[in-house]
């Protein structure tokens, strides 16, 4: 009898760890690296680099994704929209989709910036707007108190860079885990998140609609990878530790800054994250948009091209433009 009760979890558990070994590399098939590995001293960063045309009006720009995200869900919203205008380098972060990890400096917002900054050496860009959505916030806040020199100005879209209330939800922490959480990552949370995916997306739009090709042009499956998982866990997991550390350092930063949120966001805390950063970084613009939630980066591109080109030095009227796209999105809530 013992024997038969533990036989069926042993089967359960090797059945989702054979799952998400083949899984896993179906995954990356169907979702080939579209970058060049470079070496960022004794590791490799996966990046795309368009180059600028001939009659670029923009310097360079740096993208950086956000928690469980590579570098095509920047370049799916941005590139149609900025490419021949500048050299846009489109970044996966430090374990995440087709980079490799690196030291355990990599497991902070800090050792990520830096590892972007010696990206940037290697690609020939000596300075740069850095745009970073959503856990890239941090990133860029560091980036810019790291490398003033390398940083030509930021555009924080619905950004996560204060302490908040609360925590992480549990899985993160248990996907860190030592040997628990290594079990977890390659028997339970593969098959698990595929289940999720179409869900989760459309949470993380809401209260907007999903672009229906979101999925296909972004693969958020290559997050559900072991290491992937493992790597995103850990990230997120260390950010409120860090944030309560260096958001005392945000007003130390001195560079031309737009901040893009919206007021229905579910996943960050607006209020704590976006307000701060208008308060602790002096000079920087706020543009709060109603009914938009976690990612402006889609939905209201155009005006995130605007902030590019403010931060650029150009004359735009943000505030006017926010309150186009409130229009605009008011007629899609009556639809």
């Amino acid at each position: 009898m013992l024997t038969a009760l533990l036989a069926t979890p042993f089967a359960l558990a090797l059945s989702g760890y054979a799952f998400t070994a083949w899984k896993a590399r179906a995954i990356e098939q169907q979702f080939p690296n579209v970058g060049e590995m470079i070496d960022v001293s004794g590791f490799r960063l996966n990046s795309v680099l368009v180059p600028a045309g001939v009659k670029a009006d923009l310097p360079p720009i740096v993208f950086i994704h956000g928690a469980s995200g590579n570098l095509r869900d920047q370049m799916h919203a941005f590139r149609a929209k900025l490419e021949g205008r500048a050299a846009l380098l489109f970044v996966d972060r430090p374990g995440h989709g087709y980079s490799e990890r690196g030291g355990p400096e990599n497991a902070w917002p800090d050792g990520q910036a830096n590892a972007i900054a010696r990206l940037m050496e290697k690609r020939g860009i000596d300075k740069a707007i850095i745009v970073a959505h959503s856990f890239g916030g941090a990133i860029a806040a560091s980036f810019a108190l790291e490398h003033p020199e390398k940083t030509a100005g930021l555009l924080f879209l619905a950004p996560a860079t204060h302490p908040w209330p609360g925590g992480v939800d549990w899985y993160y922490d248990l996907a860190r885990a030592p040997f628990v959480g290594w079990l977890f990552t390659r028997i339970v949370a593969l098959p698990v998140g595929l289940s999720r995916i179409e869900s989760g997306t459309r949470f993380v739009f809401a209260p907007n609609p999903r672009p229906n090709d979101y999925i296909d042009a972004t693969a958020p499956a290559l997050v559900l990878r072991p290491a992937a998982f493992r790597n995103n866990a850990t990230d997120v997991a260390n950010l409120l530790e860090y944030v309560r550390r260096v958001q005392l350092r945000y007003h130390e930063i001195h560079t031309p800054t737009v901040i893009v949120t919206g007021d229905t966001d579910g996943v960050v805390y607006e209020e704590i994250h976006s307000r701060g950063l208008a308060r602790d970084i002096d000079g920087s613009e706020l543009v709060w948009i109603h009914n938009l939630g976690h990612k402006p980066d889609y939905v209201v591109t155009d005006l995130a091209v605007e902030a590019i080109e403010q931060i650029a030095g150009a004359k735009r009227d943000l505030q006017e433009s926010a309150r186009r796209a409130e229009a605009r999105l008011a007629k899609d809530h009556e639809k």
